[in-house]
């Protein structure tokens, strides 16, 4: 008898504790869109490297094979906003990442994936869920200041992460445990991606990475985002990780005008430009060149040098920044006298069908002189483009949204026949000061700039 009224209290004691349990775990609404069907890689394609992926036991499978590139499992829809899940699980070996917001453009290193990476790193870096920027700036959020993400990987098991990819913010958490925090707005759109990364010759192939429950959210972002504690870090006006360890130097700093002054001034500009939310504003007056605040000029002098800077025009806008400027030159009407990179809108700008040389007058030419490449990548008026010239031993190029869309050598008797064929044939050795001034051009239009870096070579 005593052992039935056991039973009988042993059973009511695990039904009570079900009951309870099941009441107390509440089930996940979530509206959840899997990327992975658990059979098959459909929904997906491969590209850059030639690495294994297959699909096993609802997981896939990555594998690593030698003497090919990175390799990237991408979507083949592309996301701007969303929430994403997964389960990955990683040879202690290997590095991989996940992609997103990443692209592949033809124009762009020939195709070469390229985007913001939430890191997969099992080394003792511990860098796992920390972001790179593949194939542009290098690292943006490295896990060095954040030890308790560090330690949140879990060598040869599962580990899941969270990443939420909203408007300029991106933040990650591995393990439940907050990592990274960033605020970029270098690109707004792209596909999700699993790499396989490269290995170095003679290291051992066929080691895996696997990824499983490949989840996301797209709308209601704001219902389900979480806050990170997280300090976040801002790459606008700043030097990235990447930046700093190669020699990079803020040429200015996003909120003063320290380093400027204007092009036949000792200071300033009083008028004519402004210093808006991060922005150096160059403002409309009616598209005469230098007749309001006039151009401005780096304080110091540069020789050998690769400047970055990034701008935005208004539509039908005129501008420029030139390079090797002698303010000397030129003290009466007009810009200051140097080489210029064009800043213009091509489609809206009557600029772009005149010149001494056809088509030199157009975005990233140099002005008067070699026209850009007429396929260059350009982003439309109200958009941010991306500038770079790297001058090295004379030898120069101009760049565009990560294309090189021009090069020449500076002093050679090619160069000089283009100056005598043009307006600055006035102007004796023009070009082939040994350095000089960067300078922003005030042509009348509303032109504004950010993110101006320089390293000198």
């Amino acid at each position: 008898m005593k052992k039935g009224l056991f039973l009988i209290r042993f059973l009511l004691v695990v039904v009570v504790s079900s009951a309870l349990s099941c009441a107390g775990t509440s089930k996940d609404e979530t509206p959840w869109v899997y990327l992975f069907n658990g059979e098959s890689l459909e929904g997906w394609t491969q590209k850059g490297g030639e690495a294994n992926y297959r699909v096993e036991d609802s997981v896939i499978i990555g594998t690593t094979v030698s003497n090919t590139p990175n390799s990237f499992l991408t979507t083949k829809k592309k996301y701007d906003d969303f929430i994403l899940e997964l389960d990955y699980k990683v040879d202690p070996s290997m590095n991989s990442g996940i992609q997103i917001r990443s692209n592949s453009l033809k124009e762009y290193m020939n195709g070469r994936v390229h985007g913001y990476q939430v890191e997969i790193d099992p080394s003792e870096r511990a860098w796992s869920a920390g972001i790179y920027d593949e194939a542009r700036r290098g690292w943006l959020f490295t896990l060095n200041d954040n030890p308790t993400a560090q330690r949140a990987f879990k060598q040869n098991e599962w580990n899941m992460y969270r990443i939420e990819a909203i408007g300029d913010t991106i933040k990650t958490w591995i393990n439940g445990v907050p990592a990274a925090h960033l605020i970029d707005d270098k690109t707004s759109s792209g596909f999700i991606a699993l790499q396989v990364h490269s290995i170095e010759e003679g290291a051992r192939e066929g080691t895996e990475v696997m990824w499983k429950n490949v989840k996301i959210l797209t709308q209601d972002l704001e219902t389900y985002s979480k806050d990170s504690p997280v300090e976040p870090v801002h790459t606008k006006n700043n030097l990235t990780v990447s930046e700093e360890e190669n020699g990079w130097q803020l040429l200015w700093d996003g909120k003063t005008t320290e380093g400027w002054r204007g092009a036949r001034l000792d200071q300033f500009p009083e008028q004519g430009w402004v210093i808006e939310n991060g922005e150096l504003i160059v403002l409309s007056s009616g598209g005469e060149e230098s007749a309001a605040g006039g151009d401005i000029v780096t304080t110091n002098l540069y020789e050998d040098f690769e400047l970055k800077f990034d701008f935005k025009l208004t539509e039908g806008a005129n501008s420029g920044v030139k390079y090797y400027v002698d303010t000397d030159i030129n003290k009466g009407p007009g810009s200051s006298i140097g080489l210029e990179y064009q800043v213009l809108d091509d489609e809206n700008h009557p600029d772009a069908k005149l010149g001494n040389h056809e088509g030199s007058r157009t975005l990233a030419s140099l002005y008067d002189l070699i026209q850009a490449n007429p396929n260059k990548p350009v982003n439309p008026p109200g958009e941010w483009n991306s500038g770079r010239i790297v001058s090295k031993d004379n030898h120069v190029e101009h760049w565009l949204n990560g294309t090189k869309v021009l090069e020449y050598e500076r002093r050679s008797e090619d160069y000089r026949q283009l100056v005598a064929e043009s307006k600055y044939d006035q102007w004796p050795q023009f070009g082939e000061k040994d350095q000089g001034h960067i300078l922003l051009q005030d042509h009348g239009d509303r032109v504004a700039f950010k993110n101006i870096k320089i390293k000198t070579l």
